[in-house]
């Protein structure tokens, strides 16, 4: 193998689990030291900075960085379940503790005559907004809605997400000099590029909820909904009584929503059915949970076959028992188990099988191509649609995701946007800013804490049951105080301070790796990589995380660490005798649009 070229910002990013596997690439161990450290305003401004909605996404981002998080799997003790850091609970923390951040925030640019219209005031467009309207660029936003948010205001049920935190997190954009124009549908694409608009950011989310067409579906309509379509009635206050008996189809994170938000609005017998098995399902294994804690059953591999009603008024629904079955290629179908088919009482029914994109006011004579799926022909780098001055993102560039996608989407369409406008290639994309800088306060002590954390992750403490299932509008995570989320805190291995090794000042005497708690270290014989990987001190099993590998040592051996299992304890720099080792505190950050994404690199500082 050749040396590992450490100054390549991607190589410790990549060690960063938590942080490769989110979208925006939020710093997670930075903003977690600082709130161990009381820091909760420096804590949250590190996450506005890279995913804006640091209250909105600390209560409901599906948290990509947690099935990553490396304290899942080195745990002795985790067992069948991984216990990451609370990641995500962490960065409600920060918001919520902390302080005025107003001040913190920047101001309106000074104009540059250029204008950009985002389309819905959704999370991908507000991000847009706020990354273009510092540079000088008058952002209009446009949503049907008199409020801004999109999807996390008209979907994401009150007590999960309060009204509050998103008129807040909303505000701190649109008081960045942007003209948010509520309750304004755009109902033709091309009237609005007839208003000289420089570029146009397309976020209008995925509108149009999925619909089943089963018999007695339109018979029994007025007792069955489309999930999207009733949640934004709840959240608007239109909607606010439900049937006793209510059925919701899906396995999505809509339908945990809409089980939950009916057995808050008088559902007393709420259940969940889907077509797949129960761990196949999309919703996120603690949305399943949350709702199974409030009693909500789920029945899976049952395929709906019929409504059923009498003189318009519905009484149940009969569906097929399946198994699943896979082919030699893996693919999975749905077999009739032959067994009778099921029925079940119900007044109401939701259905949250899935949302589509619809562009009914995208005229298709404008040059704007879409695929076979309705969704627009776009570079999924850029964000660019075949209209060179058109972007797409969130959940109208490619299909339902989340919020911290949609947020990605809109750093990188502002990037574009900012490059188009700027006469520069948007294919270029910035490198990011990177700064390595070592621990070291003395021979054996560390500038961060480097001890191990042997503490079970922390569970939110939730309101009272009989409080909370009374009003749709009780929030029922509570989140940490202050002392839990220092705990939580501790559990993080600040995976962003590396172990850097100095070839030239290594004397081979292996110390380092009898210290390993993790015989993560090993002095031996080069090889290729799949040579290599099973004959170290501990093989390296874990293929999608590198091996860093020295050039080679005076007795011609090379250094060769696992980075998948390492703790970042510090144990081999404090044990070196020569000081080969050092601990150095990596972090990078996402270029965004601005005069540094025009060029063909960012500044870039590295060991």
């Amino acid at each position: 193998m050749q040396p590992t070229d450490i100054r390549k910002p991607d190589y410790f990013h990549k060690v960063v689990d938590c942080q490769w596997a989110c979208p925006a690439h939020t710093p997670v161990p930075e903003y977690i030291r600082l709130i161990a450290a009381g820091r909760y305003g420096d804590a949250y401004m590190v996450n506005w900075e890279s995913n804006v909605f640091p209250g909105i996404l600390g209560r409901t981002c599906d948290r990509p960085c947690e099935p990553a998080c490396r304290r899942g799997r080195v745990e002795a003790n985790n067992g069948e379940k991984p216990e990451p850091v609370a990641i995500c609970r962490l960065k409600r923390v920060a918001a919520d503790h902390k302080d005025d951040i107003r001040a913190r925030l920047p101001q309106p640019g000074k104009p540059n005559g250029r204008r950009v219209a985002c389309i819905g005031a959704g999370p991908a467009s507000l991000t847009v907004a706020r990354d273009l309207a510092p540079l000088g660029y008058h952002v209009t936003v446009f949503d049907s809605d008199a409020k801004g948010g999109g999807f996390m205001r008209t979907q994401v049920p009150r007590f999960r997400l309060p009204e509050a935190v998103i008129d807040e997190e909303v505000g701190y954009i649109l008081d960045l000099g942007i003209e948010f124009r509520g309750g304004q549908r755009i109902d033709s694409m091309k009237a609005l590029l007839a208003e000289g608009y420089d570029a146009v950011f397309v976020g209008c989310g995925a509108p149009r909820g999925r619909d089943l067409d089963l018999p007695g579906r339109s018979e029994a309509a007025k007792h069955i909904h489309i999930g999207i379509d009733w949640l934004a009635s709840v959240s608007f206050g239109h909607i606010d009584t439900i049937g006793k008996r209510v059925i919701v189809l899906g396995g999505g994170n809509t339908a945990m929503d809409c089980c939950r938000s009916a057995r808050r609005l008088g559902g007393e017998d709420v259940k969940v059915i889907v077509r797949s098995g129960f761990e196949e399902m999309k919703a996120s294994p603690w949305e399943k949970e949350d709702a199974q804690h409030e009693g909500i059953p789920i029945l899976n591999y049952l395929v709906p076959v019929a409504f059923e009603h009498e003189n318009g008024r519905l009484t149940g629904m009969r569906f097929q028992k399946v198994r699943a079955e896979r082919d030699a290629q893996g693919r999975r179908t749905l077999v009739p188990t032959g067994e009778p088919e099921q029925r079940f009482d119900c007044d109401a029914v939701l259905i949250a099988v899935g949302q589509e994109n619809a562009f009914p006011w995208i005229e298709r004579d404008l040059g704007l191509d879409f695929d076979r799926w309705g969704l627009p022909v776009l570079d999924k780098t850029t964000l660019q649609s075949t209209i060179p001055n058109v972007f797409f993102g969130g959940d109208a560039a490619f299909g339902p995701k989340n919020i911290i996608w949609a947020v990605a989407h809109g750093h990188d369409a502002a990037i574009s946007i900012d490059k188009l406008l700027n006469g520069a290639d948007i294919r270029e994309r910035p490198d990011p800013l990177l700064r390595m800088t070592s621990q070291k306060m003395g021979i054996h002590e560390w500038s961060y804490d480097n001890d191990v954390s042997l503490e079970q992750r922390r569970k939110v403490p939730w309101a009272a049951a009989e409080k909370a299932l009374k009003s749709i509008k009780v929030e029922v995570e509570l989140g940490f105080d202050a002392a839990t989320a220092w705990k939580e805190a501790q559990r993080c291995l600040n995976c962003d301070v590396q172990t850097v090794f100095a070839r030239s000042l290594c004397i081979e005497c292996d110390a380092c790796v009898d210290i390993c708690p993790m015989d993560c270290i090993s002095f031996t014989a080069n090889g290729d990589e799949a040579e290599l990987r099973p004959r170290l001190q501990a093989p390296a099993l874990n293929l999608t995380q590198d091996l860093y590998v020295s050039d080679t040592l005076k007795t011609g051996r090379v250094m060769v660490k696992d980075e998948d299992v390492c703790l970042h304890c510090g144990l081999c720099a404090e044990r070196c005798p020569t000081g080969a080792w050092d601990m150095q505190k990596f972090l990078i950050e996402m270029t965004h649009a601005g005069p540094g994404c025009r060029g063909k690199a960012a500044k870039r500082e590295a060991a």
